[in-house]
């Protein structure tokens, strides 16, 4: 249903752009130039620091995919853990032969499933590219060791990121060879269950559960993995405390400096609810100020909010940088039961008129959405 409604309308960027004292200023990023010379335009925030489009790694995937958005609207995909939910899966399927024994409960672990039911990762990844789908992300979200501690699987990370990688290019492949449309696999790097800036004990404020040492090893090892099995771009994504994100970046910085060809990042943040702000308390445009050193292709908001309640913060964000803004909402607010009920053709609709009035240049869905949202 996005791909109907999204995908004849021409991308901001591509529309008008216009040049002043030697800076590209794009319609999807109005602010004011500072050099003495104003536009007129509103802002609602104070203009950031002023980055070039992020072309500073030179690599062709970077300028490809730059010119396609340049182009049109590319579409990402929607939720995987909706996917999984559907297929009412139990214990052995999470376990297959190799943890049969494993003496933890590995029943909800969806990143496993990559190595045990590689299989359904990759029939829901063909799901979403026949849907339309420009991007797919890896069944990563939780892939760090920070997270499968919980499941005591914490040394299997490396090869988790590896393998849901594989699987997704594969998918990739065999799509963009059967429809001739290049498709491209993005590194998802979830948030991890533990934060930098918030303490988990009310009675020590001053308490934390995880170094930034420690998240910048556990994202440092998840990329490794992630582009040793292929992922084209690295996905930041549902960013609740940006201290959290920092790490990650850094990581991901560090290993392209050392060892990787550098690689298109997309930063995508979470607004926790209609205050506008981030779990970690900042708004959207400090959000985009605090990441802007990290110079992504892409930066915008996914998760918590439906596409209308998002709106007028990535409205907001537009407005404050200079990259692409990307947007993949859930199907509206969860209901009573922690369910979604918006239709694809609402989501769509909603979409539509993010892509008409110019705020968007890659949309997609996150919780409650499925092919057909993305159709």
């Amino acid at each position: 249903a996005v791909l109907h409604e999204v995908g004849s309308v021409t991308s901001p960027q591509a529309c008008v752009s216009v040049c002043v004292s030697g800076l590209w200023i794009f319609p999807g990023s109005l602010f004011r130039v500072c050099r003495g010379i104003s536009l007129g335009l509103k802002c609602r925030a104070m203009p950031p620091t002023i980055h070039e489009q992020a072309t500073s790694s030179g690599s062709l995937l970077q300028d490809e995919l730059t010119a396609l958005l340049q182009e049109r609207i590319m579409v990402l995909d929607g939720g995987m853990g909706t996917m999984i939910q559907q297929r009412n899966l139990e214990e052995p399927d999470f376990r297959g032969e190799e943890f049969k024994e494993h003496p933890k409960s590995l029943k909800g672990n969806n990143d496993l499933l990559s190595i045990t039911r590689p299989d359904i990762i990759y029939k829901i990844h063909q799901e979403y590219l026949l849907a339309g789908a420009d991007i797919i992300e890896t069944n990563t979200f939780s892939s760090t060791r920070i997270a499968q501690a919980d499941y005591g699987l914490e040394d299997l990370a490396y090869r988790l990121n590896k393998a849901s990688a594989e699987v997704a290019k594969k998918a990739a492949s065999d799509v963009a060879d059967q429809t001739g449309i290049k498709r491209y696999v993005a590194g998802a790097m979830g948030p991890t269950n533990r934060t930098l800036s918030v303490s988990p004990s009310v009675e020590r404020p001053d308490f934390r559960n995880v170094s930034f040492d420690e998240l910048v090893d556990a994202y440092a090892e998840q990329a490794r993995g992630l582009l040793d099995g292929g992922a084209d771009i690295l996905l930041v994504e549902t960013i609740f405390d940006t201290a959290n994100a920092k790490a990650a970046l850094f990581a991901i910085d560090q290993l392209f400096e050392e060892h990787y060809e550098p690689r298109p990042i997309l930063i995508s943040g979470t607004i926790v609810d209609k205050s506008g702000r981030t779990l970690s308390g900042q708004t959207g445009e400090a959000f985009v100020i605090s990441m802007s050193h990290a110079k992504p292709l892409c930066i915008g908001l996914n998760c918590a909010l439906g596409a209308t309640e998002m709106r007028p913060f990535i409205e907001a964000i537009g407005k404050c940088t200079t990259a692409f803004t990307i947007c993949y909402p859930n199907a509206g607010l969860p209901n009573t039961f922690g369910g979604y009920d918006e239709s694809p053709e609402l989501t769509a609709s909603h979409l539509k008129e993010f892509a008409l009035d110019g705020l968007v240049n890659i949309v997609g869905g996150c919780c409650g959405t499925s092919p057909a949202h993305i159709r």
